[in-house]
């Protein structure tokens, strides 16, 4: 018997049992369709957030005390306030003389009680204090604050929150110890090293450190009280990132004031956006992994629903088989038929539950407002997945067929 007439033979079968190929099938659609969902969906989200990250942060490097990122202490930057203080200004003169260091970046918490504007107040809980230079590029109306003064600048949120919308020259009354009027000099999209891509954004406002960031630590290389920050970003020259983060690494971990202050049980870590990146891939991979799980177990109840279908055809078949026999087919012949009965309903699930699965992928993608990524690796494992399911459920019921006596076959009622 030809290849190809066993396979219209078991295209015949299939079609000749329409509900019941339809009913079998379906486990089969809805593992593939729910492992291409969630994979598209885990692809679109980490292609989106990874580029964004990248784009915008690619060549800094991160010193964070009390953990890092990937060391579940949050993204750098998303409070500043509940970490210890302990990257002096000595340890930052230091990091300036790394060979690739084009910038350091300190940022420090200023607590407040209020910030008031047009009669209108507001409980931030604290200011974010940093140098110019973490506005640089980042700016969106007016200028980036001079050092030395009251001056403020607000991110887009916060100039929002407002009913009356804060614009540049407008003034904002902070309460403090004491309450001080402060001149709002720029709007801005951000300011670098605050990993807003990464976490919930909120309202902003920056302060210079010189003179609103008091808080202080007495440095063990110098001997007198300075500056101590919780946080600082490193922005490394172009290609150098790696680099420049053994090399920061080295120093913090060994001469640093950082490494002393923090004491034995303190951690002082440091990051670079690849780590970060990395960290976010490994989670994001680890859902996708999970959850793509679930649909292996609907694949698994699907093969069941196979190989118990093509267990109830052979025996529905039986005095067919037995004819067929009688007509010279071999045992190879009806064995090769059955199986391709069984492969067909397993690559019909693939054909019906890859695009079905595409499709929600999509649709969740839209709603999250990410790009949408096709996974193509884990589409060409569905279809391998589909054919295998129908190989392996297909292959038990098909040797029956095939061990079926002739005679006992035409006997058969």
């Amino acid at each position: 018997m030809d290849w190809r007439e066993g396979v219209r033979m078991a295209v015949r079968a299939i079609a000749g049992h329409r509900l019941r190929s339809a009913l079998t099938v379906v486990g089969i659609v809805i593992g593939i369709a729910t492992v291409i969902a969630f994979a598209s969906f885990g692809a679109s989200v980490q292609t989106d957030v990874v580029g964004e990250f990248q784009s915008t942060s690619a060549s800094e490097v991160y010193i964070v005390s009390g953990g890092g990122f990937l060391s579940g202490g949050g993204p750098p930057g998303a409070d500043v306030g509940l970490t210890t203080p302990v990257v002096t200004t000595h340890d930052l003169e230091q990091l300036r003389a790394i060979d690739g260091t084009r910038a350091v970046l300190p940022r420090g918490s200023v607590p407040i009680s209020s910030l008031t504007y047009a009669n209108q107040t507001v409980t931030p809980g604290s200011l974010t204090a940093t140098t110019a230079a973490a506005l640089d590029g980042e700016i969106v109306e007016g200028r980036a604050f001079e050092s030395g003064t009251n001056e403020i600048v607000l991110n887009e949120i916060a100039a929002a929150q407002f009913d009356s919308n804060v614009t540049v020259g407008d003034r904002i009354e902070v309460a403090r110890e004491t309450k001080s009027s402060f001149t709002v000099v720029g709007i801005t999209a951000g300011a670098r090293g605050g990993f807003s891509e990464l976490s919930a954004p909120g309202p902003e406002f920056y302060v210079p450190v010189d003179p609103h960031y008091r808080t202080t630590q007495a440095s063990p290389a110098v001997g007198v009280d300075q500056r101590a920050y919780s946080q600082v970003t490193i922005v490394a020259d172009a290609g150098r990132v790696s680099e420049v983060r053994d090399a920061v690494e080295a120093y913090i971990q060994t001469e640093s004031d950082a490494r002393q202050l923090a004491g034995e049980d303190g951690q002082v870590t440091v990051q670079s956006t690849e780590d970060v990146v990395g960290g976010i891939q490994a989670v994001l991979q680890d859902i996708t992994r999970l959850i793509t799980g679930i649909g292996v177990l609907a694949l698994i109840v699907g093969a069941f629903g196979i190989a118990n279908i093509m267990l109830v055809s052979v025996t529905e078949r039986t005095k067919e088989i037995g004819i067929m026999k009688s007509m010279g087919a071999t045992n190879r012949e009806i064995l090769g038929l059955f199986l391709a009965e069984s492969v067909l309903l397993g690559s019909l699930g693939a054909v019906i539950g890859i695009p079905l699965g595409l499709g929600v992928g999509y649709a969740g993608s839209a709603y999250a407002e990410v790009g949408f990524t096709i996974p193509v690796d884990w589409v060409v494992i569905a279809i391998a997945m589909g054919i295998s399911i129908g190989v392996i459920a297909g292959l038990y019921p098909a040797w029956r067929a095939a061990r079926v006596d002739p005679i006992e076959a035409l006997r058969y009622e």
